[in-house]
């Protein structure tokens, strides 16, 4: 009979397909600190990504067995086993649908994937840049992975949106330049006993970027030419559940959206007037503070500020409102590379935590001068409390859960819900109570809300309310979502433009900010509610950041019960 002590259980089947798929996926290995991940990239071809696709199957077939077994009903076993199930169905739907076909973002694509983990990499030593050279020279296969991907997505009628191709041209030549690009760029901080070897490996690697360009330019984009920019129904919900970890009511979702939008304005109305008196809209307010508020003058004198701004926040929080352990104290501001989406955005520490998490704040347009309303409650949602602290919690207690659930397992709506929270959790605590940190607080909220209605509204083509302020009883269009977008926020067109083409590039994951928070928040009420005055807000934001990722019915069923 076989041994069924020595059986795997479902977090070891979790953490098995983590080791399985660092070696097809080089990239999430560098994430997660693997050394030897380092000089290799993944295969972004369709083969690579059927190799995907049948290690998930496989794990799935694993677990099934594993849930049968003694011990496998156990709390923490039953949360890594719905979480994978959950995590790898969804994953599956996107393969099935064919999606990896037609996989052309501005900011979530293999081409973005490779640019972005050299900023990740280590380049400590001699051997690190060695790695690096390997890895560049790898770059023209990946990339010529990706493009008979996305070849094969035309031959079979799939093709990507047109805007997203017009944004990654762009964004290809800011990344090629004119003066050996954003890899010469990169490398010129290597050491001298390898100049030649990552000059040649910098130039290879930035040769690729312009035979793809040319090819983007060339082929896919008068094929795409077009081709539908919104998704639909079905392709959509497949993404929500993607991205959302549960298959969402979307027509609630979008009146949620809505009912946000009225009273977050109501809000916004109302701190307007202390920011400027008599002020017409709140976005009068808000360019005043542009013109007039108060600004960090200089890149690198931004940079400081919010590193400063983080040290703060977690010498306030620390102790009071959460237990942190000493290696989740430490979070690095920086400075985005060139050619980045506009948002700002996280990068979690690797295992060990030799790479710290990081938050990085992309420069647009060559800005020089930073209004502080606009990146205080942004830097609480990147960093601490926001991702940092859960994400960094997740690596801290790795050991309690499993490899999986603390890292690749990550639900976007479960983090950005958090994050999300994050926000609203400061300015419940007081330090937003300055009237332009504030605004900007409901700024930033109000963008959240306007992102259910328009990612939900533009992709389904849903009816624009009759009491809505905005084209009352038209059919929302990508043109309509921009123009409301623009006009609900004080961010620049240029910024604006930038998360139109995101929304049409990634469908239902801009949504899970306000879903997520609203998940979040229904959790901590409910367990409120079970403690009464015995509710520890602190030891319970402890145990909710300790449970590793769910999607967003588990995680609402799972805070309740905290």
């Amino acid at each position: 009979m076989p041994n069924t002590n020595s059986a795997p259980l479902p977090r070891q089947v979790a953490d098995a397909y983590v080791d399985a798929l660092i070696e097809l996926d080089p990239i999430t290995g560098t994430y997660l600190g693997v050394a030897a991940s380092s000089p290799h990239l993944p295969d972004f071809s369709p083969e690579g990504s059927a190799a995907l696709a049948e290690l998930a199957r496989d794990t799935l077939r694993k677990l099934a067995e594993a849930e049968g077994r003694a011990g496998a009903d156990s709390g923490i076993e039953r949360r890594c086993a719905r979480l994978l199930r959950e995590r790898l169905t969804a994953e599956l739907a996107v393969y099935e649908a064919g999606e990896p076909l037609r996989a052309i973002s501005n900011m979530h694509s293999p081409l973005h994937a490779v640019r972005e983990v050299f900023t990740i990499t280590p380049t400590a030593t001699a051997e690190d840049w060695s790695a690096v050279a390997a890895r560049l020279r790898a770059v023209p296969a990946a990339l010529a992975g990706w493009r008979s991907s996305l070849a094969l997505g035309l031959e079979r009628g799939l093709p990507g949106g047109p805007r997203q191709v017009a944004t990654v041209l762009e964004q290809l030549a800011e990344w090629i330049g004119t003066d050996g690009g954003w890899f010469a760029e990169f490398t010129a901080e290597g050491p001298q006993e390898l100049r030649t070897e990552l000059d040649q490996a910098a130039a290879a690697a930035t040769g690729a970027l312009a035979e793809l360009r040319d090819w983007l330019a060339e082929v896919y984009a008068p094929a795409v030419a077009g081709a539908p920019e919104t998704v639909g129904r079905e392709r959509y919900a497949r993404w929500s559940r993607y991205w959302n970890g549960t298959d969402l009511d979307l027509e609630e979702a979008y009146a949620y959206g809505w009912a946000e939008f009225h009273r977050i304005l109501g809000e916004m109305r109302k701190e307007a007037e202390r920011v400027l008196p008599g002020a017409a809209t709140p976005w009068e307010a808000l360019a005043h503070l542009d013109a007039h508020g108060r600004h960090i003058e200089g890149v690198e004198e931004v940079r400081a500020w919010l590193q400063a701004l983080m040290d703060e926040a977690i010498e306030a929080l620390d102790g009071t409102h959460f237990d942190l352990a000493e290696r989740l104290k430490r979070v690095e501001s920086r400075i985005a590379p060139p050619g980045s989406a506009a948002a700002p955005y996280y990068t979690a520490p690797s295992e060990d935590f030799s790479r710290p998490g990081r938050t990085w704040l992309p420069i647009v347009g060559g800005q020089t001068r930073f209004p502080v309303y606009d990146l205080v409650s942004t830097w609480y949602h990147e960093g601490v409390p926001g991702h940092h602290l859960q994400l960094a919690q997740w690596t801290h207690v790795a050991d309690r859960l499993s490899r999986y659930q603390a890292t690749v397992g990550m639900v976007s709506a479960n983090a950005e819900g958090w994050a999300l929270y994050a926000e609203r959790l400061m300015d419940e605590l007081g330090f937003l109570s300055d009237p332009e940190r504030r605004l900007g607080y409901l700024d930033a909220q109000m963008m959240r809300s306007v992102r259910v209605i328009v990612d939900i509204g533009m992709h389904l083509e849903l009816e624009i309310p009759k009491d809505s302020p905005f084209h009352p009883g038209e059919r929302w269009t990508p043109e309509l979502a921009q123009e409301f977008f623009g006009q609900h926020s004080s961010r620049q067109p240029d910024f604006v433009e930038s998360e139109l083409v995101r929304y049409l590039g990634m469908p239902g994951q801009a949504i899970g900010y306000k879903l997520g928070e609203r998940a979040w928040l229904t959790g901590r009420e409910a367990a409120r509610k079970a403690h009464g005055d015995a509710f520890d807000l602190k030891a319970w934001h402890m145990a909710a950041l300790s449970q590793g990722s769910l999607g967003l019915d588990d995680l609402v069923e799972e805070l309740s019960a905290l």
